[in-house]
């Protein structure tokens, strides 16, 4: 869910893109208009199905830990207010957001209802005060519903596994009512994986949300297979490794090879792995500028690395 820091994003440009890929994040606004345009026109972005519906999602959306947690003036909000206009716009739709996001959650709610725009998008929080019990978890989802300023939540996610003995109960019973349309569970820690995987295997989940980069590879092993045997999508946080992966394609040119299947910057390689795994159905990297949200969707256009292709990028990152 975490965006890499600007620092460590322009060495990334700076060192490893070349030339060619360091303007691409160099773009003009008039070249990010033309982008928005083009969308508009009806080129699209990928789009990978929810297997308990159907209903498709882009394969690239917004996570808004720490770069959302925000104050209320003008000059704070701009920035995040052009990438949810500029999303919507662009064809994406899901929005990760959660209570222990600091402001994030009313941050998110403030600039979709000033915008407009909360139809065109798929707006995902989770609960984590269920480890207190049931009373505090219904609080703090109340209250979720208030920030973002909706009567009725796409994905609510059980944070971290918390609570997630009293809580999925109610999820269900909220599901039912129409209060939110998709449940879920989440965690980006591996100690709780085993957790998760006997979750996976005893309950009905529409969504689990798990960490998931190149060079953290773990969740291939189990959970990935085991969601696609379930039926349950995957949305993917901390794509880019906390920035690890900057670091280390750092003084490296992105290979012909890759380039010729359109990736024109290290975080469209990255995030074009993740999300052609087919059990992954949308990669959430943190995203507070339109020059990022440029980059990032990019990863869902064109062409998406087959198996071969994968292999590749591995021994790619595991020789730098």
């Amino acid at each position: 869910m975490q965006q890499p820091s600007s620092l460590a994003r322009r060495r990334a440009i700076q060192f490893g893109l070349g030339l060619g890929a360091g303007l691409a994040l160099a773009r003009s606004p008039l070249a990010i208009a033309e982008s928005l345009a083009e969308a508009a026109s009806g080129s699209g972005l990928i789009q990978k199905a929810i297997p308990s519906t159907g209903e498709l999602l882009p394969v690239i959306g917004i996570g808004t830990a720490r770069r959302y947690d925000v104050g209320e003036t003008d000059y704070e909000r701009a920035p995040l207010r052009e990438v949810l206009d500029a999303f919507a716009r662009m064809g994406g739709r899901l929005v990760d957001t959660a209570p222990s996001y600091g402001r994030a959650e009313a941050v998110v709610g403030d600039l979709v209802a000033s915008l407009g725009n909360r139809d065109r998008l798929f707006l995902a929080t989770k609960v984590g005060a269920g480890r207190d019990g049931r009373e505090a978890g219904l609080a703090e989802m109340a209250r979720s519903f208030e920030r973002l300023r909706t009567a009725r939540i796409d994905l609510l996610q059980i944070h971290n596994l918390a609570g997630v003995e009293h809580m999925l109960p109610v999820l269900r019973e909220w599901k039912q009512e129409g209060r939110i349309r998709y449940l879920g569970v989440s965690t980006s820690f591996k100690p709780q994986y085993e957790e998760l995987e006997r979750l996976m295997r005893s309950e009905a989940l529409d969504f689990v949300q798990i960490d998931y980069a190149i060079d953290n590879r773990e969740a291939e092993e189990r959970i990935l297979p085991l969601a696609a045997e379930r039926g349950m999508a995957v949305l993917v946080n901390l794509p880019f490794g906390r920035g690890r992966v900057f670091e280390a394609f750092r003084g490296h040119r992105i290979p012909d090879w890759a380039t010729e299947l359109g990736i024109a910057s290290w975080a469209q390689f990255v995030l074009k792995y993740v999300v052609s795994h087919p059990a992954v159905t949308c990669a959430i990297p943190g995203t507070a500028t339109l020059r990022y949200l440029e980059d990032n969707l990019a990863a869902a256009r064109g062409q998406l690395p087959d198996a071969a292709t994968r292999r590749r990028m591995v021994a790619l990152i595991e020789a730098v």
